[in-house]
């Protein structure tokens, strides 16, 4: 059980869906800006995994604010990091040319 205010969620993808109408407008203007790499699942990971795990008696406002004033570059450097975080691998498979 989550519990924001004195909402209760029954799962993190409760609060997400609940959250959805911001993160997507974030995304939105994140589009606008040329970010058009970073998704919503990229906000909602960015803040859950550095902003929110340190936070206690977050309110679903707070949640809302932080999504949509959280700066720009936030984002772009937590989707830079986690792509860092990847391993690459050549492609050599000459069956696509």
């Amino acid at each position: 059980m989550i519990k924001v205010d004195e909402i209760r969620f029954s799962s993190l993808e409760e609060l997400y869906k609940r959250l959805k109408p911001a993160l997507s407008s974030k995304k939105k203007e994140l589009n606008r800006l040329g970010y058009a790499y970073i998704k919503e699942e990229d906000i909602w990971n960015a803040l859950k995994n550095n902003k929110w795990t340190s936070s206690l008696d977050l309110s679903l406002y707070d949640m809302v604010d932080d999504i949509l004033n959280t700066a720009n570059s936030y984002f772009d450097d937590y989707v830079k990091e986690e792509l860092r975080k990847q391993k690459r691998h050549l492609n050599l498979n000459e069956d696509i040319l």
